[in-house]
């Protein structure tokens, strides 16, 4: 079956913009992705015609917009295959999902002298949580290495696990190399030795067909505007049993079952980690971005990514001067690279003035760009609306920008 590229470019209304006079062409998509008109037309039909606060509320407009906003957690609960809806906790994004699970599981299981194992590519948010929870417990990071590439050492990994080792948490898909990790094989050697595991798969999700209990995660974590929904809302997966035993990690409306001077109890699954109004029309605009995904299948989406980036690396390489950053052999849709002298801001500045948008900076990966001894790199990043001849535009530019600099 062929690709249908014009049909889903037409449904991404954003894409018929004019950047400074030329056709936008859109590469941040591991910072964000743009939207579907399916997405914001279900926002727009909320606040038109449903929209009340959920939960407890009798009267119809309560009703319409807690069961949108509850079919919204079924359809994502199926998208990456939890066993149940209570195993999907709605939060502000990936990053308020990894500090959930250290101030909750992390504070009740982690202590002094105990490790957490990540990896030396992760993200500032699957960092900084656990230095913080050690700085609160005592406990102790361990950063297991990669090589040049960009591949995680499997061999000095496993021997970083231990019995002190109480957690690992590792990215799934890197945003700054673009590196798949291999999660099935780093959960398997963690669980032999009963340690649980948690991904970010905030960059992996929109790439890549999850399914967590096949990968048999402990924790999954990933944020709405990353996979074609709104900002403001994002996915704690827990299995049940880990979830049911963690304490609570903030107070305050929908999270209890009963509230006096002298004590609180607290709900049941999904809504004790829920507290306060959620963010009822972003929950049900990321359901409304899992259905359009459903329709054109994450296998067809992920060919399609994998295709622009062969393409778009082998015209990388036949330009002089160019280094490519992240070279795994296990490799989701970004390209990141230098320029010689040329700094990332001056070319993410002057592809702006084409209408290419790209990333320039550390990607909230500082660790990453130390490795490899540079200041930050330029990052285009592809996703399911880009082409081959947007990957054309971006390659002229950047030949464009070698002769500017001479």
């Amino acid at each position: 079956m062929t690709y249908p590229i014009e049909q889903i470019r037409a449904d991404f209304p954003i894409l018929n913009e004019k950047i400074r006079n030329k056709p936008l062409v859109y590469f941040d998509n591991a910072a964000s992705c743009q939207k579907p008109q399916a997405v914001i037309d279900s926002m727009v039909k909320l606040y038109s015609h449903d929209y009340a606060n959920v939960h407890r509320g009798v009267h119809t407009l309560s009703v319409r917009s807690t069961d949108q906003m509850e079919s919204a957690r079924h359809k994502i609960k199926t998208f990456i295959n939890a066993a149940s809806d209570k195993e999907i906790i709605f939060v502000r994004g990936a990053t308020e999902a990894v500090n959930l699970i250290a101030q909750t599981y992390g504070r009740a299981n982690i202590h002094a002298g105990d490790e957490i194992l990540i990896t030396a590519m992760e993200h500032h948010s699957n960092i900084v949580p656990w230095q913080m929870l050690c700085e609160q417990t005592g406990a102790i990071l361990k950063v297991a290495p990669m090589n040049v590439a960009g591949e995680l050492l499997m061999d000095e990994f496993e021997q970083l696990l231990s019995a002190k080792t109480k957690l690992v948490a590792v990215v799934h898909m890197s945003n700054a190399l673009g590196t798949l990790n291999p999660v099935e094989k780093i959960i398997a050697l963690a669980h032999a030795k009963n340690i649980p595991v948690m991904l970010d798969g905030a960059q992996a999700i929109p790439h890549t067909a999850v399914d967590v209990q096949k990968l048999d995660c402990d924790f999954y974590v990933f944020s709405g505007h990353k996979l074609y929904g709104p900002s403001g809302v994002g996915v704690l997966y827990g299995k049940q049993a880990l979830l049911e035993a963690m304490p609570p990690y903030q107070g305050g409306g929908d999270m209890i079952r009963t509230v006096s001077f002298e004590k609180s109890t607290y709900a049941g699954l999904p809504y004790k980690f829920e507290a306060g109004t959620p963010a009822i029309a972003e929950i049900i605009g990321l359901g409304a971005a899992v259905d359009y995904l459903n329709t054109i299948g994450m296998q067809a989406i992920a060919d399609h990514e994998a295709s622009l980036l062969a393409y778009a690396t082998q015209q990388a390489l036949q330009i002089d001067g160019l280094n490519i950053i992240g070279e795994a052999k296990e490799k989701g849709a970004i390209l990141s690279f230098t320029l010689g002298r040329i700094h990332p801001h001056d070319i993410g500045t002057m592809l702006d003035s084409l209408g290419i948008a790209i990333r320039a900076g550390h990607h909230c990966a500082m660790p990453v760009m130390e490795f490899y001894q540079v200041p930050a790199t330029a990052r285009a990043s592809f996703a399911m609306y880009n082409t081959k001849a947007e990957i054309d535009v971006l390659i002229s530019g950047i030949k464009n920008l070698i002769e500017m600099f001479g």
